[in-house]
């Protein structure tokens, strides 16, 4: 069965005897996967990094999957701030940027307190355009920071400020519906963070808590993950994507059968079609509740 039931909760949210669908396959490499995809809903389209290849790629149901940009300074994960423009993690440049539709790129995040970030990784944006992401990678030979940070910069991109430096490899980052809580994978410990968000925009540490543990015997780490509006989290795990809720109960497993899930996001018309990268593919899953919305172009 390519989808596990733990708890009979997960009927709820997707149907357990639906087939995987792969969308696509021959990408990453030793230089790092298939990751970031981002549904374009004003194009009707998913992006998603080729890491390894350098380049951007977009998938769309007519044309299946075909080159959109290269090169990308190795970008990871991807997107939008609230007017509707790319915000990319570039793992090579290493900082964080944002690309208008004409193509020009602003940098939204490259130093902190002087010296420059190791390599970010993935990006989300609070709904007062403040732009938070990880920057995992340290201590490393040739980074400049001895400790991978959680981020957030100010709406204004004035201030750069750290969250909490104590993650071994930070890496998948997403917010509960009501932004009340930031989740934050560690992908080395293979578990998954949760922080009560503060007033100002940064978080109580003395929040901080284990949510949920993602090993197991079977192949599958924690990455990018995504949450849908009832606040169900949606993250690579052991063995595949897990479904967990709020709570932090794994509900069910979606196993499509390669090693390493990289990352997930939601699209689709209704925003209930659950893509997911792995190493080398693209896949996806029906959902019956529908993903958090990325924002649109604001014209």
């Amino acid at each position: 069965m390519p989808i596990e039931r733990v708890s009979p909760d997960l009927d709820r949210l997707l149907t357990i005897d639906q087939q995987i669908q792969e969308l696509g396959d021959g990408f990453g490499g030793d230089g790092g996967p298939a990751e970031g995809p981002l549904w374009w809903s004003d194009g009707g389209y998913l992006l998603f990094s080729d890491i390894h290849n350098n380049r951007r790629m977009k998938w769309s149901p007519d044309e299946g999957v075909t080159l959109f940009q290269q090169p990308t300074n190795h970008a990871n994960g991807l997107t939008r701030d609230l007017k509707g423009r790319l915000l990319a993690c570039e793992h090579s440049a290493r900082r964080v940027t944002r690309q208008d539709s004409d193509g020009e790129v602003t940098t939204i995040a490259n130093r902190y307190r002087g010296s420059r970030l190791n390599r970010p990784n993935d990006v989300i944006v609070k709904s007062d355009g403040s732009i938070y992401f990880t920057d995992p990678g340290a201590p490393a030979p040739g980074l400049d920071l001895d400790y991978s940070g959680v981020y957030v910069v100010s709406p204004d991109l004035d201030e750069v400020t750290m969250l909490v430096g104590d993650f071994i490899t930070p890496n998948g980052i997403a917010f509960s519906p009501d932004e009340s809580i930031l989740y934050v994978n560690d992908t080395r410990r293979q578990h998954i963070r949760a922080f009560d968000v503060q007033p100002n925009g940064t978080i109580a540490l003395a929040s901080d808590r284990v949510l949920c543990d993602l090993s197991g015997d079977r192949p599958g780490v924690p990455d990018g993950m995504k949450v849908d509006i009832e606040g169900n989290i949606y993250c690579g795990g052991s063995g595949g994507v897990w479904v967990i809720d709020a709570n932090g109960n794994h509900l069910g497993t979606i196993v499509h059968g390669h090693d390493a899930s990289t990352n997930v996001a939601f699209g689709g018309d209704d925003w209930k079609t659950l893509f997911f990268t792995t190493w080398n593919t693209i896949g996806s899953v029906q959902v019956n509740i529908q993903g958090i919305p990325v924002p649109t172009n604001v014209r």
